[in-house]
């Protein structure tokens, strides 16, 4: 079958009252599930709603609370996700699902209290396949304010619009995702052997299939980051390698912003060599002053790193600025060097070990 234009194709419209099916892939979650769970069962559905919990093999009381929560509400159901994979959750819980309209929901993330409502309403209108919203990423501790700034903001992820906003319309991802069940039974649910970045290829195949992927601006989920600089650097290193198994596979299907960390990273690279050679005496001269041009966009990078630490924080006291000083490079250095390897050698044996290893307490 042919690729075909996104938008050529309407997705069906469900009859009103047909329900909804949240599915949430879950592993060493103690502290967030239960309010992402009370935050889903809140939402104003028209029609019986369900709440499929894949539970990971966590290793702290993730999955005594799930028992508890699920015992108290019967919409609340369990399945076991024995391989922790994300896309292997997601699938169970939608194989599994009863209803024709699929709400992913991060155990890591809250909804706002109209999310559901609103974005059934923009997939009747617009007739779209999948319709996300905006991370609003939030932080408790200053460690996890800094993130959280830098999720929201085009320096820190590149200015894609469900981290840092933009116009309704038409997409190329969706976050989490509003899914018409019937459109995933006809182009295939997320693709298993993608443990990062699932997301972008299921809505890939999806726009191939004609259909419309869709951004509400007025759709936003509340995202609770990394607590740990070593968690969020595994984290954005593993999420650096998957993308570079994205190209490797789909090459310039990828957006242009995702090659910018990786350029970065070998710029520097290229900068320490260049320094190395010059402080020897093996380049000198004209040669060093031609050289000497590798510094200035990383120059550049360091003065738009000072200048958005600069800004103001989301919280109290200067902790947060300083950790802003070392967030925003951690980031962008851990996922260039993971796309480099990703694109070099592939990802399959890949794991997001920040998701594997139990947070410590929030102060």
């Amino acid at each position: 079958m042919h690729d075909l234009a996104p938008g050529q194709r309407d997705a069906s419209v469900p009859p009103p009252g047909s329900g909804v099916s949240f599915v949430m892939p879950v592993l060493n979650e103690e502290r967030y599930l239960e309010h992402a769970v009370q935050s889903v069962l809140s939402q104003q559905v028209d029609g019986p709603l369900e709440l499929i919990l894949a539970l990971g093999p966590s290793t702290d009381g993730t999955e005594s609370i799930a028992e508890r929560m699920a015992a108290a509400d019967r919409r609340v159901r369990l399945i076991e996700n024995a391989a922790a994979d994300i896309p292997v959750g997601l699938n169970l819980a939608i194989g599994a699902a009863k209803y024709p309209t699929i709400v992913r929901v991060d155990a890591h993330s809250a909804l706002d209290a109209d999310y559901t409502p609103r974005a059934m309403a923009t997939l009747d209108r617009v007739k779209a396949a999948n319709v996300g919203g905006v991370m609003r990423a939030q932080g408790r501790s200053p460690f996890q304010r800094a993130v959280a700034r830098a999720y929201n903001s085009p320096i820190g992820l590149g200015g894609g619009a469900y981290h840092s906003g933009g116009s309704d319309g038409p997409a190329e991802s969706a976050y989490l995702g509003v899914m018409r069940r019937a459109v995933l039974d006809e182009v295939g649910l997320f693709d298993e052997s993608i443990r990062r970045g699932e997301d972008w290829e299921l809505n890939l195949r999806i726009r191939r299939a004609g259909y419309r992927v869709w951004f509400d601006p007025d759709l936003s989920v509340t995202y609770w980051p990394r607590e740990r600089w070593s968690a969020l650097v595994r984290q954005f290193r593993s999420t650096g390698t998957w993308r570079g198994e994205l190209v490797r596979r789909y090459g310039r299907r990828n957006s242009l912003r995702f090659f910018a960390p990786p350029t970065l990273l070998i710029v520097a690279a290229v900068a320490i060599i260049v320094a190395v050679l010059q402080l020897t005496g093996v380049v000198h001269g004209v040669g060093a002053a031609v050289a000497s041009l590798i510094y200035l966009p990383l120059v550049a990078y360091l003065v738009l790193v000072i200048a958005y630490a600069a800004g103001p924080p989301a919280g109290p006291g200067g902790r947060e600025r300083l950790w802003a000083l070392v967030v925003i490079p951690s980031m962008h250095l851990a996922w260039g060097l993971g796309f480099l390897v990703g694109a070099a050698r592939g990802a399959r044996e890949n794991v997001d070990t920040s998701r594997l290893r139990r947070n410590t307490p929030l102060p």
